[in-house]
């Protein structure tokens, strides 16, 4: 058997062919699908986590036969977080005949780049996009195999008000899809509990220095963070509010899932409270697949795992359809279910959503992150 493992990076995307030479296929060729993130800027550690799920899966799925008896193409494209690199990103993908993207990341970037999938006849399935709007507005092609910014923030506000009622808590943002929706949930969650933010403020995310926000929560003897927003800031805030004195808990949500946290941070992210589902990584559906990670010496974490369900998903769906064509799987995957992954069964409500969200609460500890007990 010939086999092709190629990688080729330029202008936003890259295409990894892995399997049977295409030719060797027959003149239907490979099934073209895609994983899309941000592959390069602050949030790249992210993009590499859905790389390395997309890759394997793609792998797993070939070395067992493929879909519907074609072989798995797999592109890979950057949109670095940026709501307009993803639209470009998006055109690319649908100009490259992809049926299938396990993405975007960001939910600024999935949001505008699903209206462009949904006029090309692309199905969209995102690992990571958990602002509300991602499916609520009704398009017809976009799942999420994540949770939701109002489960995930009230989950986060139920923390709150049961174990810090009395504590000042400052709730930031830095403006995106993303961050600011994270922070408005759970911000209405207190709310609705009784309790009130002492400060509730945006920052500018990709900046270094961060004094003036951290001055003004000393000033107003801030106890909590909850932070709305990515690990980059997350890290420096939490780590000039330290040096400044400040004894303060920082809590953020499922951006808080990368090894970088603590890279940026250093001891001042210990005891950092986040939201995520419970580690996919401890969960028997995925032993095997994780050892094969863990075999080239790829830690799954985050969203390596959810990438990979995604991509499962599109394969069983293609299969008990009997077809590719997105309208078709978008209809079989609301309809059918549930579906088997490694994050355990999976069915979709209509609008796309996972049927049953699963948020804890992890804790920062001597450099790693595992659940609360």
């Amino acid at each position: 058997m010939v086999t092709t493992r190629r990688l080729v990076l330029g202008a936003g995307l890259g295409t990894l062919t892995i399997g049977r030479d295409a030719f060797a296929q027959g003149a239907s060729g490979p099934i073209r699908i895609a994983t899309a993130g941000p592959m390069t800027g602050q949030n790249a550690s992210f993009g590499t986590q859905m790389r390395e799920g997309a890759t394997q899966a793609v792998t797993d799925i070939n070395a067992a036969g493929g879909v519907l008896g074609r072989q798995l193409a797999l592109e890979v494209g950057d949109d670095a977080c940026d709501p307009r690199q993803a639209v470009s990103v998006a055109n690319q993908l649908a100009g490259r005949r992809v049926v299938f993207v396990a993405g975007h990341f960001c939910s600024g970037s999935s949001i505008p780049a699903r209206d462009v999938y949904a006029e090309e006849g692309v199905l969209q399935m995102s690992p990571a996009s958990t602002n509300p709007r991602f499916t609520d507005e009704g398009k017809w092609n976009t799942f999420r195999v994540c949770g939701r910014d109002d489960q995930q923030g009230m989950v986060a506000g139920a923390y709150i008000l049961a174990n810090m009622r009395n504590k000042k808590v400052a709730i930031l943002h830095d403006n995106s899809a993303y961050g600011k929706g994270l922070a408005d949930e759970t911000k209405k969650a207190m709310n609705a509990g009784g309790m009130q933010e002492t400060m509730y403020a945006a920052y500018t995310p990709g900046e270094r220095d961060y004094s003036a926000i951290v001055s003004r929560m000393k000033a107003a003897n801030i106890d909590v963070i909850y932070l709305g927003g990515y690990h980059t800031e997350a890290g420096l805030i939490v780590r000039q509010a330290k040096e400044q004195g400040m004894n303060v808990t920082l809590i953020g949500g499922d951006a808080l899932v990368t090894n970088e946290f603590w890279q940026i941070s250093g001891a001042a992210g210990e005891g950092t409270l986040m939201t995520f589902s419970s580690d996919p990584r401890r969960r028997p559906t995925a032993a095997e697949v994780v050892a094969r990670f863990r075999a080239r010496n790829v830690d799954p974490e985050g969203y390596v795992l959810y990438t990979y369900a995604a991509i499962q998903i599109f394969a069983e769906a293609a299969k008990k359809a009997n077809t590719t064509d997105a309208r078709r799987l978008a209809a079989v995957l609301k309809a059918e279910g549930p579906w088997q992954t490694v994050l355990g069964p999976i069915s979709f409500t209509p609008k796309g959503d996972v049927t049953v969200p699963d948020y804890v609460f992890y804790v920062w500890r001597n450099g790693a992150y595992a659940e609360v007990s």
